[in-house]
Parts: structure tokens; C-alpha cells; sequence
């Protein structure tokens, strides 16, 4: 199976205290938070191409343009919804869009390199 554009992916939660802003350092408000909403939108993207790596392959977040549009309460859903938008050789290039039960949320371009997991771990820690 090969990575093709059109690929769709879905990342759901529950904003919770430990969500927002206030809690994870990124502000002082009991608000969803930018660093939450952009962990939901790479999730989308990460899973929906996760059954199309050979064994051995993962995929790394390598850039996010992300767009926070309006803010969310503790205990409202959101969800990211992805699609694969580019494949160059082992980059992949993503659109997200994030929302929550009132509407938009957020949106983003989003890339991703497949890399090879044991040869990228044994590189990163080669750095201790």
C-alpha cells in the first residue's frame, strides 16, 4: 500500500482542565489550548497514514502552520479531520481543519516525513 493523496483522518476528545491553556503553560485562561489543539490535529494526520507504513516505519511531525480561530470551554468535544494534500517521496503534506460542537476551530497545514523507527531512534539518542 503506498500513501496517496485523499487519504482522510478523524482524532476526537473531551476538553478537559488539564486542556486548556491555564493548565499546560500557554496562557492563563480556562480555554481549550492552542498546544492541545495542534497535538489532536497531528494525531488525525499521524493515524491516518499509520496503516500504510511498511514494518519497521513510523512518521515524525516535521512543520505545522496552525491557525487557532475561536476559543473552546472546558467539557465541549472537538475533533481534527485531515487529508493528505501532497506525497514527495517521504514527505507527506497534510490539511486540517479542527472543530468543536459549535463550529470551526482551527486549521492547519501539517507535514509529516516516514522514517525509518529503528535508524531514526538509534540517531536521537546518539546525541547522549
Amino acid at each position: 500500500m503506498a500513501i496517496e493523496v485523499g487519504i482522510r483522518g478523524l482524532a476526537e476528545a473531551l476538553v478537559e482542565q488539564a486542556d486548556t491553556a491555564k493548565e499546560v503553560g500557554s496562557g492563563d485562561l480556562l480555554v481549550y489550548a492552542t498546544p492541545c489543539m495542534v497535538a489532536l490535529m497531528e494525531g488525525a494526520a499521524y493515524e491516518s497514514i499509520a496503516p500504510y507504513l511498511a514494518e519497521g516505519e513510523s512518521s515524525v511531525g516535521t512543520k505545522m502552520d496552525v491557525t487557532h480561530l475561536s476559543a473552546t470551554p472546558v467539557g465541549m468535544s472537538v475533533r481534527a479531520e485531515s487529508v493528505v494534500t501532497a506525497v514527495e517521496g517521504r514527505k507527506v503534506t497534510f490539511s486540517i481543519t479542527a472543530y468543536d460542537e459549535a463550529g470551526e476551530i482551527g486549521r492547519a497545514t501539517h507535514e509529516r516525513v516516514v522514517i525509518k523507527t529503528e535508524r531514526f531512534l538509534e540517531k536521537t539518542y546518539d546525541k547522549l
